[in-house]
């Protein structure tokens, strides 16, 4: 069909243009966060561009829900607006028959956002997870950016280093500052390098510099200088292995878990394609505007319904976290009720002029208090 065909390519362009903005929107306020991290030594300055593309990766299944939902309620919105629907009802058609082509358009969409859900996105969170535990294990020296003030894991040490000799992990004119029983320490040194034990202890060693302990003016204050000085910073190797989170396991790995947080993922996951279907049907309904009217109130509903929607999942997900509720009572109920919400929006809409649809009842309501009057 001809209107079929117009209509699937109209709402193929709203999503382009509506997933670009959102797009864009999110990789912006990503670069910012991942570059105020790195700016803060909370993440390697060599890792920005993988972190960015990993978050990205976990914002795009609710990105293509949101688009899909626009779009068609873009479309629907349109029409209603320029009295395209006018004349698609006084052709004795049925609001119904929207229903296939916007699943054509939808159901791509939701197969989408599924294997995002289920594989794209525990596999980005499994690696950005990686990346963080990587440079958080590394040696306190090795996290200082040049010209910055760095504070050790254990609080008791600021390092500051000038520069990095080439891509060596040698680096040059260092100050450190230490914190002690005996009191502050500062050592300042031409340049330093970590060094690994027999036992796998590791040593910052210092060479060409100088260690002031104590403080100026008093009677115990100490200074020395010093061809080679090293200071243990870990007692043995630090495993870069760790447990994944739930978050972060292959579907076919959380299926197997038993425990409340991995059931809660899980329902998470299966959470966002049914999500994804029930907005696309629900756009249909919610779609209608009065063509005198204006049209920015169904965007703003919208998205109250789609941030609605979207706490109320993670309100059960929370739940079964916590051990509130079983996993087999808690993944379908919302979903089935939003589509009883879907089933009386059509409802509502198909029988507008039936006497006791509430709006004529109303409007009778109306006419008869003017009468009175």
């Amino acid at each position: 069909m001809i209107f079929q065909r117009a209509l699937r390519r109209e709402m193929a362009s709203a999503a382009g243009a509506t997933f670009t903005v959102l797009f864009s929107i999110s990789v912006t306020w990503t670069l910012i966060g991942v570059l105020g991290k790195a700016a803060g030594g909370k993440a390697a300055s060599g890792d920005v561009i993988a972190l960015i593309a990993f978050a990205v990766l976990n914002y795009l299944p609710t990105l293509v829900i949101l688009t899909s939902f626009i779009s068609v309620l873009m479309v629907v919105t349109r029409t209603y607006r320029d009295s395209e629907m006018v004349v698609w009802f006084a052709s004795g058609m049925s609001l119904l028959r929207w229903i296939r082509p916007v699943l054509t358009f939808g159901l791509p969409l939701v197969l989408i956002t599924a294997g995002l859900s289920f594989v794209a996105t525990p596999w980005a969170k499994q690696k950005s997870m990686e990346y963080v535990e990587r440079f958080e294990k590394r040696e306190d020296l090795q996290k200082v950016s040049p010209g910055q003030f760095k504070e050790s894991a254990a609080a008791n040490r600021i390092f500051f280093v000038e520069g990095v000799a080439g891509k060596s992990a040698v680096v040059q004119n260092v100050f450190v500052n230490t914190t002690d029983a005996r009191g502050d320490a500062v050592i300042v040194a031409r340049e330093g390098v970590i060094n690994t034990g027999s036992k796998g202890e590791r040593y910052l060693v210092l060479k060409n510099g100088r260690r002031y302990q104590g403080t100026p003016g008093q009677a115990d204050f100490q200074t020395m200088e010093f061809d080679s000085y090293s200071m243990r910073v870990t007692q043995q190797t630090q495993e870069l292995e760790s447990d994944h989170e739930a978050v972060a396991l292959p579907t076919m790995d959380l299926l197997k878990q038993t425990g409340s947080v991995a059931r809660a993922e899980l329902l998470w996951r299966i959470a966002q394609p049914l999500t994804c279907l029930v907005l696309i049907l629900l756009a249909v309904p919610l779609g209608f505007v009065n063509p005198r009217a204006g049209s920015s109130a169904n965007l703003i509903i919208a998205m109250l319904v789609f941030f609605s929607y979207s706490n109320f999942v993670k309100l059960v997900e929370a739940s079964v976290k916590q051990g509130q509720f079983g996993f087999g009572l808690s993944w379908w109920p919302l979903h089935v009720a939003a589509l009883l919400v879907v089933c009386g929006l059509f409802a509502w809409r198909l029988n507008l002029n039936h006497r006791y649809h509430p709006l004529a009842l109303l409007a009778a309501y109306k006419r008869s208090r003017n009468k009175k009057d």
